[in-house]
């Protein structure tokens, strides 16, 4: 049991509702009501409806401990935080916060868009509790972190949203905050500012308080000690990043997919280590066992076929199943590594003769871009594939997973008749299936490509 002392946030039952009204004349109509109730005895009536955004929230945070808190939009993330900031009520329960509180929630707030950046810092310092001696102090930390130049005299109304965040994350942490809350504020920034941040929060977090909520599961996992997983304004999860992160993709992606996704632990398809004895003729990276044993592997976490997945076709065939499995066995794969070798296997039915089916698939990041792709086309180029009516065939693309940088990927798949530059496309699925890679050993680039041998030595001085 922790001392109280070591306690940075704490949260008991804390609830929150808001009173939604029908009509703006109901604000006024139900003090009146309420008044003639008790004076006259007339049945109460209400002219609103409650919601909740929050009940019954309960968690603490230690000093130097890092809190992610994930959910989707709407669940009540941003509410919880403004609680914690001071800047909303709770309508039942208590939270506090011990030591200085800076939180960066809606972008821009506390900033009058009238004055420049110069006349902002020294207001939203002044809401941070600096008095004026102490915000010159530290304007040269703030203007030197923020890097907007001459912009800094310019009045705010003319930012970007990214110049926006720059500022209002410089005055954050230059205050001295016992305890930063920062709610989705990097998601308008550049990469080189993102990381300047990350840098900075990674350094913050071990000795104090940080409050971290995102979509992005990466960073959250990179940041976080613990996370707390908001559903529907209540606790759903609360444990390491790790665990909490998994459930909620699979809770993600699951309101329109199926998820066969490993919980366990366990190896399914006997694929979740990278093999160095799969074809003598392979190359094989001589790193794969640090990779396998260390932070740094992918964990590609695979969704199942969506067979909802936007697409368009002339008709002819129908993609019915896409699966990433096991080369040897067969299985389907829910959770692999990257590097390791694995079957693509995409299912069609004819529904009329072809003579020279294809198919193809595409590989592609969460901005749309492609990674890499193969068809079938030039395997039958000589002889043609052809399905009678109402035939099932196969495609089964056998490859090495790639080292995927972290991110949320799509495998688009296809089936055509014709050739290579002359072919129309029977049915095309843009996101038949879905998975994310969690962490990576990836250091730049699209894909990582597992190396054969890398040596470094002293050349030869003669």
């Amino acid at each position: 049991m922790c001392p109280d002392s070591d306690i940075a946030v704490r949260a008991q039952n804390l609830s929150k509702a808001y009173l939604l009204w029908g009509n703006p004349r109901d604000r006024l109509r139900q003090p009146v009501r309420d008044r003639m109730s008790r004076w006259f005895g007339l049945s109460p009536k209400q002219y609103y409806q409650q919601f909740w955004a929050l009940q019954n929230v309960a968690f603490e945070v230690h000093r130097g401990e890092t809190m992610g808190v994930i959910g989707r939009n709407g669940c009540g993330k941003s509410t919880l935080l403004q609680m914690l900031a001071g800047t909303l009520t709770p309508t039942s329960g208590t939270c506090s916060v011990h030591g200085r509180v800076s939180a960066l929630l809606e972008l821009g707030s506390g900033f009058n868009p009238e004055f420049t950046g110069r006349e902002n810092v020294y207001l939203n310092a002044a809401i941070l509790g600096l008095d004026r001696s102490e915000t010159d102090e530290r304007y040269p930390r703030i203007v030197e972190f923020a890097d907007i130049g001459e912009y800094i005299d310019q009045p705010v109304k003319l930012y970007s949203s990214g110049m926006f965040m720059r500022l209002a994350f410089a005055v954050a942490i230059n205050v001295d905050p016992d305890v930063l809350i920062v709610d989705e504020a990097l998601a308008v920034g550049d990469a080189f500012f993102v990381q300047k941040c990350m840098r900075f929060m990674q350094k913050f977090r071990r000795e104090r308080c940080l409050m971290f909520v995102s979509h992005d599961t990466t960073a959250v996992t990179a940041l976080c000690d613990r996370v707390m997983l908001l559903d529907h304004g209540e606790v759903k999860a609360l444990g390491t990043a790790k665990e909490v992160c998994r459930l909620y993709l699979e809770e993600r992606f699951g309101a329109v997919q199926s998820i066969d996704a490993v919980r366990s632990g366990a190896d399914p398809g006997g694929l979740a280590r990278l093999q160095s004895e799969d074809v003598d003729d392979d190359p094989v990276d001589q790193r794969l066992k640090y990779i396998n044993t260390s932070t740094l592997r992918n964990d590609i976490q695979v969704f199942r076929f969506d067979a909802a997945s936007q697409g368009f076709g002339a008709a002819g065939a129908r993609i019915t199943n896409v699966s990433l499995r096991n080369p040897e066995t067969g299985a389907p794969l829910a959770w692999i590594v990257g590097g390791e070798r694995v079957t693509l296997q995409v299912e069609v039915l004819a529904e009329r003769r072809l003579t020279r089916a294809i198919v193809g698939f595409m590989v592609k990041d969460r901005l749309g871009q492609l990674v890499f792709s193969d068809n079938t086309y030039l395997t039958y180029a000589a002889t043609g594939f052809a399905v009678e009516p109402d035939e099932r065939f196969v495609a089964r693309f056998d490859f090495r997973m790639p080292l995927l940088p972290a991110g949320d990927y799509a495998i688009a798949a296809s089936v055509a008749e014709g050739t290579q530059l002359d072919h129309v496309q029977l049915h095309w699925l843009h996101e038949a299936l879905v998975f994310r890679s969690e962490s990576s050993s990836v250091c730049t680039g699209m894909v990582g490509i597992p190396q054969r041998r890398i040596v470094m030595e002293i050349a030869d001085q003669g």
